[in-house]
């Protein structure tokens, strides 16, 4: 009997040991970044390692955590946003999370248990000096990229495989209404419009910016000051510029969340993480590692977000979140109207 006693506390010794040496597993779209020092120091507080699951953009993220329900791969993720939250809540891949930042006031809320981290704005960028070496004028509105003179400058993404794809999506619905909206989209398919399978793809290698044939790019209103951050030579002035047309401005909003069925040992880390993501020094941080606004009030703004990525005066989103239902719905539209 004793042997016994001490073989169950034994194991249950070497379970806890287990659980302590287990990493917090935090999945996160490409674009996630913090400097270093940052996370290092979150490690040493919460005395724990962080495992970081980059899953391609945040439509693949969530689409990973669907399908992987039964056996969760993470603890907390990072990215999924106001366009994507109806598929997530829908799904059931989160649990709602009710610690000190879910309870503060945001810049934009989230609602369901997730908690805001940043916010930005789905924007078309168009590469100037293309547009200045073709003597070619920027579109003026969603219409004038369906005309001759646009044919095959514009690159989308896939709305069901990439976030800034289904903001932009919703944002041609809430600015155009919705019929208007999708026979725009038909124009576009026969005026050779682009779709990629995410926004890196898009970016980095159908923008003419870096070296591919599109000049017009879905990005976001951030895009600009990155140009001029990431420059090998000294810039004044950013290469690329917004465009804030009708129906094509998406305020997103991304999140934090509970992974539901994720490790119950580290969910006091896990929410330890969330409040690391709303702290000042992580609000200052992604402005100029993430590119986007700092959803904890008050933060200041970094100086290259006030020079070269004005928020826009105005945004398209639909006046409520769709339902899950909704956005599969429209979905399935645009592929039929754009892909088939």
């Amino acid at each position: 009997m004793q042997r016994r006693c001490l073989l169950a506390a034994a194991l249950i010794a070497s379970a806890g040991l287990a659980a302590a040496q287990a990493p917090l597993r935090v999945i996160a779209h490409d674009s996630f970044e913090l400097p270093a020092p940052l996370l290092a120091q979150f490690e040493r507080e919460a005395g724990v390692k962080l495992q970081l699951i980059k899953g391609g953009d945040a439509g693949e993220v969530l689409n990973r955590l669907i399908l992987t329900r039964a056996k969760p791969i993470a603890d907390v993720a990072f990215g999924i946003d106001n366009a994507l939250l109806p598929r997530a809540e829908q799904a059931g891949v989160f649990d709602a999370y009710d610690g000190p930042s879910a309870k503060r006031p945001a810049a934009a809320p989230l609602g369901a248990g997730v908690v805001p981290v940043d916010l930005g704005y789905v924007a078309l960028n168009v590469d100037k000096a293309w547009f200045a070496g073709k003597g070619l004028a920027l579109p003026a509105s969603l219409d004038d990229l369906a005309k001759p003179a646009y044919k095959n400058l514009l690159v989308v993404q896939h709305p069901g495989t990439s976030s800034p794809g289904q903001a932009f999506l919703q944002a041609t619905i809430a600015g155009l209404g919705e019929a208007q909206a999708f026979e725009w989209w038909a124009k576009m398919r026969a005026n050779g419009v682009k779709v990629a399978k995410g926004w890196s793809e898009a970016y980095y290698t159908d923008f003419t910016r870096n070296g591919g044939t599109r000049p017009i790019v879905v990005s976001y209103a951030s895009s600009p000051a990155a140009e001029v951050f990431f420059s090998k030579t000294p810039l004044t002035e950013s290469p690329t510029a917004n465009l804030f047309l009708r129906g094509s401005v998406y305020r997103q909003v991304e999140g934090v969340a509970l992974v539901k069925g994720g490790n119950p040992a580290l969910r006091p880390a896990a929410g330890q993480f969330i409040e690391f993501l709303r702290s000042a020094p992580v609000q200052q941080a992604l402005q100029t590692s993430m590119w986007m606004y700092p959803a904890e009030p008050g933060t200041p703004r970094a100086e290259l977000l006030r020079r070269h990525a004005a928020e826009p005066a105005r945004f398209d989103n639909p006046p409520t979140e769709p339902a899950g239902d909704t956005l599969r719905a429209w979905q399935d539209r645009w592929v039929r109207t754009v892909l088939r």
